[in-house]
């Protein structure tokens, strides 16, 4: 027992005696290797970082720019309302450009968590403006097109593209599938809120347009089921109730509509809709 005891000491003394001279040798191969690790991991943090706020730059004027475009059920010239909602989806595709500069050169799946809520939010303002304007879903290719930016190379560059001039660099940033089903999915509660603002106006052809578009993304989704990713199955049960309550409203104004004034249809629409069961799908 002594002798084992003796030579546990010996070795712990040996090890406390390594850790000793790897703190003393700043040169020590094993130290700089960390040194190296750590700047890379406070790089990658600090740049995470930015994008989260970056990304909440982006939901906040993407949410502004919604809120803008519900506006267009109580204008009768909605062209200007439609303009300043483009103006301010340039200003958050230039916050989009500041995301893409950042993972240049980087994985992005590896700071996809950082932006994505940001992004999500953009797909649902340009997707709602889009639908307003044409009365149609935008298409994930359209949504990229948009995303492709000009940006000086600060540093000395040793070549250039074809036909830019010298220190010109063109950026793109892709918006993942993913991303943009969710943010169509996100969609389909402000078309509800945009059928309860037309039947509050009067405007009673609004929500059977709306029902038949709703029915149309809900087919869409159904056919991804379960194979999708997993936050768009949970956003399914989302989409079925608005839908539900943009085709009870349609409902309400075939039945009855013809006994309603038109400035009292929203209130009846309302107290129907809040008798909906909570967790009742469409079937």
């Amino acid at each position: 027992m002594n002798k084992r005891e003796g030579e546990g000491s010996s070795h712990r003394s040996g090890v406390a005696v390594q850790e000793c001279e790897m703190t003393a040798n700043p040169t020590s191969p094993i130290i700089a290797a960390f040194k190296v690790f750590q700047q890379e991991l406070d790089i990658k943090h600090d740049k995470y970082e930015r994008l989260v706020k970056i990304s909440r730059d982006i939901t906040i004027e993407s949410k502004r720019t919604i809120f803008l475009l519900h506006r267009v059920t109580t204008v009768p010239d909605t062209e200007d309302i439609l303009n300043e909602a483009e103006g301010k989806l340039d200003g958050v595709r230039q916050k989009i450009g500041q995301v893409a500069e950042e993972l240049r050169g980087e994985d992005i799946h590896q700071f996809h968590k950082a932006f994505t809520p940001g992004i999500q939010e953009y797909v649902e303002a340009v997707s709602f403006l889009h639908y307003i304007r044409h009365r149609s879903l935008i298409s994930l290719e359209e949504i990229n097109a948009r995303l492709v930016f000009m940006r000086a190379e600060k540093a000395d560059v040793k070549g250039s593209a074809e036909g830019l001039p010298l220190g010109t660099q063109v950026l793109t940033f892709h918006v993942t599938p993913s991303d943009y089903l969710l943010g169509v999915a996100d969609l389909t509660g402000e078309l509800m809120r945009m059928c309860i603002s037309s039947v509050g106006n009067g405007d009673i052809d609004t929500p059977f347009q709306l029902s038949q578009f709703l029915r149309q993304i809900h087919d869409g989704f159904s056919y991804i089921g379960n194979t999708g990713p997993y936050e768009v199955s949970k956003k399914l049960h989302t989409l079925r109730q608005s839908l539900g309550k943009v085709e009870d409203a349609c409902y309400t104004l075939r039945v009855r509509g013809s006994e309603i004034p038109k400035h009292m249809l929203a209130d009846v629409f309302c107290s129907r809709t809040a008798l909906i069961d909570p967790e009742e799908g469409v079937v």
